[in-house]
């Protein structure tokens, strides 16, 4: 109890210690307000970017040229954004345009090494009649925007899509042909990223249509589904076999767009118009229910993987934008008013020291990690992994020079480790599983 009592009183104070990350700037994606009726844009497309430190929030992108915006992706030193029908790259210290290209109709946007993955999808915004493409996924290179990869829907999806998941050399796709109206699809599409092959296909059943949001965990896939509108439902996939483990429905009502998102390994999502967020539990499958202390009705969320607080915007899609900040234990933090319609939220988060970690003679890597971090420089002693709550989640003795710790089945987020040896404790380290 003593031990948890100071790791808990001191972790606010770790970066002091040792330092290995932390959150530069929180980027804001606002879709603006553009008038459909009179065909003008009332307030363009913004980036914004959030000091977590200062609690400020200063603009530092206008897309004037785009009617809305989709997505926004973070990798290395870059951030891509879809908006409209372009798609651009900027530099993540200077916000400097570097490169776009013209993708009509791009929704979503993941990045796997030097290549961008966009999916399609668009609709006539005068008859709002779905547009059908050629193609509903491409591939860019991150380093210009120049096309890499077209899948026609002979070798590709056959119907819109929408969001990307990457895991090690794999993206998987949400096809959900959400525009045309009563012809709503549930599928997984499956790229092999090192062969750039568009192979498996995962139906996620007559429950399981119009997936909007995909997510990992503990070697499972999930899915939130919003049907054909009148519903919900929430699909689970085995990644290592790629087969459907069941779709179950979770509301008579559609979830909001963007406001669902795995907050400590579990789901978190809000029904269009609700003011209430409910918990998921995605090992049974079931709703744990609704969660104390959250009483606005949001329109995108998101985790901060170095804090583990929920950030989560609220608009009123014409004339104002505001986010709202949340700890572990749904507490109320803290605020700040944004553009209009802040439609994505992500973390720009920084690795002080690279993918590896000193701790005095001790090298912790790779950080982030996936499935494995290796500790070099110990001989013999003790591994202790901790939460953010302070929790021993994890011990185990070291023998060797080299040790080799299996983290695959920790949720996503941010965790601290120490190594006593004979006697002595290491700095107290962190790591970031993904």
């Amino acid at each position: 109890k003593i031990m948890k009592h100071l790791f808990t009183t001191t972790l606010f104070s770790f970066s002091l210690l040792a330092s290995a990350q932390h959150l530069q700037q929180v980027l804001i994606l606002n879709e603006g307000y553009f008038d459909y009726t009179n065909n003008i844009s009332v307030e363009p497309v913004k980036i914004g970017s959030y000091d977590v430190n200062n609690n400020t929030y200063t603009t530092v992108n206008t897309l004037s040229g785009a009617r809305f915006a989709s997505d926004m992706v973070i990798k290395d030193e870059y951030y891509y954004v879809a908006a409209d029908s372009v798609i651009y790259k900027f530099d993540l210290n200077n916000h400097q345009q570097l490169a776009q290209t013209t993708c009509t109709g791009v929704r979503n946007l993941a990045v796997h090494n030097d290549k961008l993955i966009a999916t399609r999808g668009d609709y006539d915004n005068t008859t709002f009649m779905p547009i059908f493409f050629e193609s509903y996924l491409k591939v860019y290179n991150t380093s210009d925007l120049t096309l890499h990869t077209d899948f026609d829907t002979t070798n590709g999806p056959k119907y819109a899509s929408q969001n990307i998941l990457v895991r090690d050399d794999k993206a998987f796709v949400l096809i959900n042909n959400a525009f045309e109206w009563g012809n709503e699809k549930g599928i997984v599409g499956v790229i092999d990223l090192n062969q750039m092959t568009y192979g498996n296909e995962v139906d996620l059943g007559p429950d399981g249509k119009n997936p909007d949001n995909i997510m990992y965990s503990n070697g499972f896939i999930y899915t939130v589904n919003n049907k054909d509108w009148s519903g919900a439902s929430v699909s689970k996939i085995d990644l290592n076999t790629l087969t459907l483990s069941a779709t179950n429905n979770i509301s008579t009502a559609s979830t909001g767009c963007g406001t669902s998102c795995l907050k400590e390994g579990n789901i978190v999502y809000q029904i269009s118009q609700d003011s209430t967020l409910i918990e998921y539990d995605v090992v049974n499958m079931s709703n744990v229910g609704p969660i104390a202390n959250y009483s606005t009705n949001f329109y995108a969320l998101a985790v901060d993987p170095t804090s583990g607080h929920l950030f989560a915007s609220n608009t009123d899609f014409y004339s104002y934008g505001k986010v709202e900040i949340y700890d572990l234990m749904d507490n109320y933090v803290n605020q700040f008013s944004t553009d209009i319609t802040p439609g994505k939220i992500v973390f720009d988060v920084r690795f002080n020291s690279g993918i590896e970690e000193t701790i005095n003679d001790i090298l912790i890597y790779p950080n982030p990690a996936n499935d494995l971090i290796n500790i070099n420089g110990i001989i013999e002693g003790e591994i202790s992994i901790y939460n953010i709550l302070g929790e021993v989640i994890y011990t185990n003795e070291i023998n060797q020079v080299k040790s080799t710790v299996d983290v695959s089945s920790l949720t996503f987020g941010k965790y601290f480790i120490q190594v006593e040896s004979n006697g002595k404790y290491s700095k107290m380290s962190s790591f970031v599983k993904i």
